[in-house]
């Protein structure tokens, strides 16, 4: 007789595998950026109701001209940041170059053209030299800089004796000055097309990468054959070359170089940067919470300006702005560390 074959008690299919599940969580990067628009939302609305004149199309364009030197550098900026690096020597730097340009132009005859040419190389080559003080000899990049703001602004001081230096009519710098039909600011226009290039630097190029694991921790990037010396070298030429387009621009605006322009313009960069939520300590940041930062900074100082807020008070404010930052900063670097547990 034949032995039957008992079925195995329980279900006959096996259950079916639904995959991993998809959860999303804000990182600290995430949660200032949403911060940061909801703030920018709130003040814009505030200050449209409270502030004369606050909410016309004028006063906007006003505060993307404000803006726009601030947010050129602050490009650059980022990634010296990320790198585990700063410089504090962009505003004497663009006032430098202003002078320089001015002289270039005029008192030296170069020419226009020749002029705005040596002045986009020779900051690119002073950022350059930084650089290579920071990786060759291991000089912290604050004594550096802070060495570069006092040479260049006692230079064109010392060029100019604190005087401006006109520039003979100049169709190309009257443009830079200048505003497109519909009253669009040109520097605002070209603070967006480099914001563009550094956003497609920072997340689509190997450079970019390589910023973020230098700052993140520059020993284990160089056992991963990421070249740090270089890496550093090349975010200084960035800060230098934009501090040179700065101060083009500047001179167009100013219709000649000043060596007194530009004060204070670093820690507005600085600032900018470290509300967008970029780490002080590197390797954490990005270009579009720069963006936001620079925009949060000029509505605010828009807004007080309008109000007839005291300058000096404005400069309360800031402060204020800046160490809230670094707390915030801080905040949510600590509990990105515990989520990473």
């Amino acid at each position: 007789m034949p032995s039957k074959t008992l079925a195995p008690a329980g279900p006959t299919t096996a259950p079916r595998d639904k995959g991993p599940r998809i959860r999303f969580q804000f990182g600290p990067q995430q949660i200032n950026i949403v911060g940061l628009v909801v703030g920018i939302v709130v003040l814009y609305v505030v200050l449209s109701i409270v502030a004369p004149n606050f909410g016309t199309t004028r006063n906007a364009f006003s505060i993307l001209q404000s803006a726009a030197d601030v947010g050129t550098i602050a490009w650059a900026g980022t990634l010296v940041i990320v790198a585990g690096e700063i410089d504090i020597s962009v505003g004497p730097a663009v006032a430098f170059w202003s002078v320089m340009l001015a002289e270039m132009a005029g008192p030296w005859h170069l020419g226009i053209g020749l002029a705005v040419v040596l002045t986009l190389v020779g900051g690119a080559v002073i950022g350059a030299f930084a650089g290579w003080l920071r990786a060759r000899f291991g000089v912290p990049s604050f004594v550096v800089t802070l060495g570069l703001w006092l040479a260049l602004r006692g230079q064109a001081e010392f060029m100019t004796n604190a005087l401006p230096v006109p520039i003979n009519d100049s169709n190309f710098l009257d443009f830079l000055g200048g505003t497109l039909p519909g009253g669009i600011p040109v520097n605002a226009v070209l603070m967006l097309i480099l914001f563009v290039i550094y956003l497609f630097i920072s997340r689509r190029t190997r450079f970019g990468r390589s910023v973020f694991a230098v700052g993140g921790n520059a020993k284990a990037a160089l056992l991963s054959g990421i070249k740090v010396s270089r890496v550093r070298i090349l975010v200084f030429v960035g800060t230098g070359l934009l501090s040179a387009v700065v101060g083009i621009v500047t001179a167009g605006r100013l219709s000649g170089g000043n060596a007194t322009a530009a004060s204070g313009l670093e820690f507005d960069v600085i600032a900018a940067i470290v509300v967008g939520g970029t780490s002080l300590s590197g390797g954490r940041g990005s270009m579009l919470g720069t963006l936001l930062g620079v925009l949060f900074i000029a509505i605010i100082g828009n807004g007080l300006i309008l109000l007839g807020v005291n300058p000096f008070f404005q400069s309360v404010v800031s402060g204020v702005i800046i160490v809230g930052a670094v707390l915030v900063n801080l905040a949510l670097s600590r509990r990105g560390s515990k989520d990473m547990v």
